[in-house]
Parts: C-alpha cells; sequence; structure tokens
C-alpha cells in the first residue's frame, strides 16, 4: 500500500484502538508544570487532528481533481502551540507547514471559518478569502498573518524588518502603527531553508542589530524535519550552527511532545516579549506523507524507513499524553478523530463545485489594488521647511545639479512624511556615494536616517517589514547592478503581496537606485550597469528614470505620492551619469542645472515629456542619460533645418504606451535612442506595442540602443552606448531612407 496519507489515517485509529503508542525517546515534563487547563490540552489536540485530516483530504480531492498543489503539515502539527501561546496580534510570516499554527490561531476569532476557508484555499477558489484561489497560502489580515508564497528563506528578510520597525514606531510616535508595540515577530521556516543564503543574511542581521542594542522582539521557529525534498540536514548541523550566535537566544523543543514544546515556548514567548532580543527556536519533527503531493519519497527512502518514520507520528504522541492523564479516554479521542474527519467531509460536500478564477481581466485586478487608502499628509509651512534646510533655504531657487535637487527633495519628504525612513549603505554621516542623503542623518537623526550592512536582500527585505507596521521605507541600494544580489526580494516578495493577498496587505516603499552607464574615471560592468529588463516584466511595479534635476524631484515626489496613498513598489533609477552634470552643449553652459521645484509640483506616473516641432521631420524617443544625448544631437540637427521632436519617456514601467501613441508623428521617422542594452531594452517593447496598436499606419519606427555586451573599465566604457555622434549617424541614416520612400 503506497498511499501513505491513507496509511497514516489508518495507523492512528488502529493504535489508539489498541492502545499501541511510541514510547517517548527523552523525559517529558510533568502537565502539573505548565500553566495549561485540560480543555486547552484538548483544544491542541483537536487542532493537531484537524490539520491532519485536512492534510489527507486535500490529497483524496486531488485525485478527483478538486485540489491543485498540496503539500501538507503533516509531522508538523505540534506548531499548533505556537499558535495558542502567541498573541494573535504578533504578527507571523509562516513556512507552508504551518497549517496547525493557522487554525490554532484562527481559533482566536470565532468569525473565521477556517475549515472552509482552507479547504477553499487548497481547491484554489475565488473565494479562499486571502489569495482568492491565486495561491495556496496560509494568511489572514484579520489574524496578522501576511501570505508567504515559497517560504524558501525569502520571508526571512522581512520579518527582520517587521521586528525592528516595532521599537522604531515607538521612538518616533508614529502616527498609525499596524501593530501593538508590546507585540512580537514569529517566522517559522524549515532547516533545508535555513542553509539559504537568505537565511542567513536574516539571521546575521538581527545578530548584528542586537548586538547593537537595538531591539528585535523577533523568534526564528526552524522546524526541523531532518530532511529537504531528498537531501538529508546533517545530524546537529543547525544546533552546532546557532547555539553560540552572539546577540541571539538558543532554545530546543521537541515538536513530536507537546508538554516539551508548550513549555519551552512559553519560556520563549516570556523571553521575546519582555527582553526585546530575538530567539532561534529550534523546533525538532518528522516529515510525514513526503515534501507534496507529487514527491514518491520511495525513490530515495526504503518502505521500512518511511514507516519508521511514520510509526513516531506526533499525532499519536498526543493521544498518548491525553489518555495517560486521563484528559480524553481512547474512545472519546477515536470520537473526536471521526467527528472531526465527518465535519471536513460534510463541509466539502456543502462548498462543492467551488467557483475559481477564469479570467484574466479578474485574476489581474489584485495586482495594484489597495482596499486601504492613505491620504498624503500636508505640505509643511515654510517657516518649518527653513527651519530644518537651514542656510540652504535661501538657495532653494539657486540652479542645481540632480544630485543637490534630490537631496533637497527628500528633505522636503522626510518633513512631510513622518512615516518615512531612509536607510541602505553609507547613506548616513557620509551621505551616500554620490552625497544625495547628505546632511539627512543630521537634520533628521539616526532613527530617520540609518545605515544598513553590506547586504542587499536585507536592506529591501527590511524596507518590506517595516511597510508592515506602516512606515514608508525609502531604501537605496548603491548600484543598479548590486540589486541583482536581491532582486527576488522585489520579484517574489514585495511585488506580489497585494496580487496574493487581494490588496488587503501591502509593503509599500520607493527603492532609490543609482545606476546607467556613462560615469566617467569609474566603471566596469559592477557599477555601470545599463540593463533595466529585470523590473520591466515585474507586475505591479512602478518604474522612474529621469533625466535632469528638476522632473527627479517631481517624479520622485509622484513615487512617494503613489507608493504612501496606494501601498505601491516604486523603483526609482537615478542616473550616476547626471548626478553632478551642469553643462549641456558647451562647457560652462550650467544649462543642465535647475532651480528648485516648489513642493506642491509634480510630474504624474505615464505623463511624458515632449518639446520640438509640431511638424518634425524626425522624432526622437528616448529617457535617462539617453535623453540628455537626444538633446545634443537635436540641436546640431536644427542647426542644419531639420525639424526635430523630442520625446522623454520618464517612466518606463508600466510603459506609457498611450501617452506615447498620442505623440507619434503619422508619416515621419521615429528613432529610439536606448541606453539599456539591445537585447532586452525598453524600446524593443514598444516599438513592437506599436506596430500591433498602429500596424500599416505606424510611422517608420528605428533603433539605436547600447551594444549587447559587458561595460569595460577604461575609455572603452562608453564605446557600445549611444552619444551625440552616434545618435546623429543614425539620425541621418534614418532621414535618407525616409527620403527614399
Amino acid at each position: 500500500m503506497y498511499n501513505r496519507a491513507e496509511a497514516v489515517h489508518q495507523q492512528f485509529i488502529k493504535k489508539v484502538k489498541n492502545l499501541s503508542f511510541p514510547e517517548p525517546q527523552q523525559p517529558l515534563p510533568r502537565l502539573s508544570e505548565i500553566p495549561l487547563s485540560s480543555h486547552e490540552w484538548e483544544d491542541l489536540f483537536e487542532t493537531q487532528i484537524t490539520s491532519r485530516l485536512l492534510d489527507i483530504e486535500a490529497r483524496r480531492l486531488k485525485e478527483k481533481g478538486l485540489s491543485f498543489y498540496t503539500i501538507s503539515s503533516a509531522g508538523h502539527e505540534g506548531n499548533a502551540v505556537f499558535g495558542k501561546i502567541f498573541k494573535k496580534t504578533d504578527m507571523a510570516f509562516l513556512h507552508y507547514r504551518s497549517g496547525a499554527f493557522f487554525i490554532q490561531r484562527a481559533k482566536k476569532d470565532p468569525s473565521i471559518p477556517y475549515i472552509e476557508d482552507i479547504l477553499y484555499s487548497l481547491m484554489a477558489s475565488s473565494k479562499d478569502p486571502i489569495a482568492g484561489g491565486r495561491h495556496k497560502v496560509w494568511g489572514s489580515k484579520k489574524l496578522f498573518i501576511p501570505p508567504q508564497t515559497s517560504t524558501i528563506a525569502s520571508h526571512l528578510p522581512k520579518a527582520v524588518g517587521t521586528a525592528l520597525s516595532i521599537s522604531r514606531a515607538k521612538d518616533l510616535k508614529h502616527p498609525h502603527p499596524i501593530l501593538p508595540p508590546q507585540s512580537v515577530v514569529l517566522c517559522s521556516f524549515g532547516d533545508a531553508s535555513f542553509n539559504h543564503s537568505t537565511a542567513q543574511g536574516a539571521i546575521n542581521l538581527a545578530s548584528l542589530l542586537t548586538f547593537q542594542h537595538i531591539p528585535l522582539p523577533l523568534v526564528f521557529i526552524c522546524e526541523d524535519n531532518q530532511i529537504g525534498i531528498s537531501v538529508p540536514t546533517p545530524k546537529n548541523w543547525i544546533h552546532d550552527s546557532l547555539q553560540n550566535r552572539p546577540g541571539l537566544k538558543y532554545f530546543s523543543a521537541n515538536g513530536l511532545y507537546l508538554e516539551d514544546l508548550a513549555l519551552k515556548t512559553i519560556e520563549v514567548e516570556k523571553f521575546v516579549r519582555e527582553k526585546r532580543r530575538p530567539v532561534f527556536l529550534h523546533m525538532q519533527t518528522v516529515r510525514l506523507l513526503g515534501h507534496a503531493g507529487s514527491d514518491v519519497e520511495t525513490t530515495y527512502h526504503s518502505l521500512s524507513e518511511i514507516e519508521k518514520t511514520e510509526a513516531q507520528d506526533p499525532l499519536l504522541h498526543s493521544a498518548r499524553l491525553l489518555i495517560e492523564n486521563q484528559i480524553l479516554s481512547s474512545e472519546e479521542v477515536l470520537k473526536l478523530y471521526l467527528d472531526t474527519e465527518k465535519k471536513i467531509k460534510k463541509t466539502i460536500e456543502s462548498i462543492t463545485p467551488a467557483p475559481h478564477l477564469e479570467d484574466i481581466q479578474t485574476i489581474q485586478s489584485t495586482i495594484d489594488l489597495c482596499v486601504a487608502p492613505r491620504t498624503s499628509p500636508p505640505i509643511p509651512p515654510n517657516q518649518q521647511r527653513e527651519t530644518t534646510f537651514g542656510k540652504e533655504f535661501r538657495k532653494l531657487e539657486e540652479p542645481q545639479h540632480m544630485a543637490k535637487l534630490l537631496n533637497w527633495a527628500l528633505t522636503d519628504i522626510l518633513l512631510q512624511y513622518p512615516e518615512a525612513l531612509i536607510f541602505g549603505e553609507d547613506v548616513a554621516k557620509k551621505g551616500g556615494v554620490y552625497h544625495v542623503t547628505d546632511q539627512l542623518y543630521k537634520r533628521f537623526g539616526v532613527k530617520r536616517v540609518f545605515n544598513s550592512p553590506l547586504d542587499e536582500q536585507s536592506i529591501l527585505g527590511t524596507a518590506i517589514g517595516l511597510a508592515h507596521n506602516g512606515f514608508l521605507p525609502i531604501p537605496e541600494i548603491q548600484f543598479l547592478a548590486y540589486v541583482h544580489n536581491a532582486e527576488d526580494q522585489i520579484r517574489g516578495e514585495a511585488a506580489t503581496l497585494k496580487f496574493f493577498s487581494q490588496g488587503q496587505f501591502s509593503n509599500p516603499m520607493v527603492v532609490r537606485i543609482a545606476g546607467l552607464a556613462y560615469q566617467k574615471g569609474f566603471g566596469g560592468h559592477f557599477h555601470n550597469d545599463n540593463s533595466l529588463a529585470i523590473f520591466q516584466d515585474i507586475p505591479g511595479l512602478i518604474v522612474a528614470v529621469p533625466s535632469q534635476g528638476d522632473e527627479a524631484v517631481k517624479m520622485l515626489r509622484s513615487c512617494v505620492k503613489k507608493a504612501y496613498e496606494e501601498g505601491l513598489v516604486c523603483i526609482f533609477i537615478e542616473p550616476i551619469a547626471l548626478y553632478m552634470t551642469k553643462d549641456l552643449y558647451t562647457p560652462g553652459d550650467k544649462i543642465w542645472t535647475f532651480s528648485y521645484p516648489k513642493p506642491d509640483e509634480f510630474i504624474p506616473v505615464g505623463s511624458i515629456g515632449v518639446e520640438g516641432s509640431v511638424k518634425p521631420q524626425l522624432t526622437l524617443v528616448s529617457y535617462g542619460n539617453g535623453y540628455y544625448y537626444c538633446k545634443q544631437a537635436a540641436q546640431e540637427m536644427e542647426k542644419e533645418g531639420v525639424n526635430i521632436k523630442l520625446i522623454n519617456l520618464r517612466w518606463i514601467q508600466p510603459l506609457p504606451i498611450t501617452s506615447l501613441l498620442k505623440e507619434l508623428p503619422e508619416n515621419s521617422p521615429v528613432l529610439f535612442v536606448d541606453e539599456c542594452r539591445q537585447t532586452g531594452c525598453v524600446s524593443e517593447t514598444l516599438i513592437a506595442r506599436i506596430i500591433e496598436k498602429k500596424g500599416a499606419q505606424a510611422p517608420p519606427l528605428h533603433l539605436l540602443a547600447a551594444a549587447d555586451c559587458f561595460i569595460p573599465l577604461g575609455p572603452g566604457a562608453v564605446a557600445g552606448l549611444p552619444q551625440k555622434e552616434s545618435i546623429l549617424r543614425k539620425s541621418k541614416e534614418v532621414l535618407s531612407k525616409s527620403k527614399d520612400l
């Protein structure tokens, strides 16, 4: 009989009838030592039973074609203890084997029909209250459980950020925190995930923060079943790695035995809530029913090995506990088990057939859905602004380069939004590599402008976590290439939260990234990354690329407003080569310096810049550095009598295709100038969209993009990039072809 779910099911019934229970493999505390009543022990057991039977029914549903994704909590049901001991308002980022935890916490809110909700989730039904059928996840707004879609360690950094946010909210007198000031944060994961670099980075960050005496009420819960899919975890690896970690208190408990786990969990809860220090709770357990529904465990374990593990079923240990302590008789245990099975089957009958998502418009509708919009606070009065800016307030009308204008914009943003925080590598006293955050540390203090460790996963994960408690994070990534170290924190975590929670949860942020190419005297591909492709196919992101200082200020304000009011994730790319640029056509002309825009001036998302001839012979479309060089080329062509129209895209996600189509000429050619590599650049997509929309009515479309090459160090750094000369050559070629038609 290979159907292990049915085997485990029948084993439980048989062994309870025969009072044939596995012997405890360690000394266990007496129930009198643990402050839980008989009713609470029975309640925990009922939760374990419900979790187990839902896992068994999930496999039965899958056989009938009613379930699509099964990964069970079987063997891990001891985590029900965490759901009982910790408060409902202790935000929890859960491992996919945390079914019993979820059920136990759901019991704290009588309005939640948790069996029905879990079944809808298993069936990928549109009636699933958290993801609406988009994924099988544990999540609930009422229960302070944000949904996690992968939990292969990617959720650990944001758990650290959320824990950090609790004391930071208190210190800064946050006007609307989501979490109570004495709450703690829980984060569960498996022993295999412990080896992921993201997990190691998060654990290191937690240790580092505590080492610096920063409060961090966080419980890492490692549910150790000694195997990751088919790969065993070396014996004692996690214990030996963590027990002496600086700043991290290590606890060990056996998840097979409710009494041991409950006693240790009560101790952990008291420690972390009172001491405000992180804990690593190492819960030993077993894995039953294989890794997931599609896993054939006999390909790597013999049947005897599987049966040996099944003999240590935690439900059998719990049944023994209740029977030996005369809380329930064996008959009552069996009745509870079978009655729960009937209850689940009856619920299935009542909700099937369950409705599903089928049309793409409905599926997409939650990508940027905001169910709890906020209104931005008013712009502070000039007197307050003058006090904060100090001597620089008198210089606001003097033309400045982009770096200085962005610095002033960030000052105004921190003034207007008390929830805003700026952090990243070197952003505090140093003011950033390019001094964009200069003086902000002095103006607003270390609680609002602070340095991070050199770990992009931690920076972005911390931002996600801070946003979970109502903050508006503005993290800085020092160079565009560094994003690749942590892009899944944007792709797999930040950008998916609204989608998989139907907008009930959001993690708004504005990620500032110094990037793109054209730097003089400093480069190589790790500092000159001219590719934005990683952002272009992530639904829900706003990606901004300004080309001049005043425009950058107005666009940054729009990003902040969108993030704050609608809970969106914005990527703000700051072209490094244009930070200090002052001149456009000739040395000393200072045309590329601009006065600081008034605080109420914005450039809305999707609004493009248009200038030049209304009857162009050639239209140039670009953004960022490319637009700067297009301006230079346009001046040369206009001297020769060529009418030029310039279009500055500004926003590359979502692509401003509607605005662009309105501005394209009917007959004259269009040249897209793209500083990113030709393969995968923004302009490739734009050209395809225009042809799709306009068909034969599209004007002649041409592309000048950067070469498909990494950027070298030295004089060759700009060799493959569009510049004034190459734009002129390509423009003349395009115009020549246009005359021949």
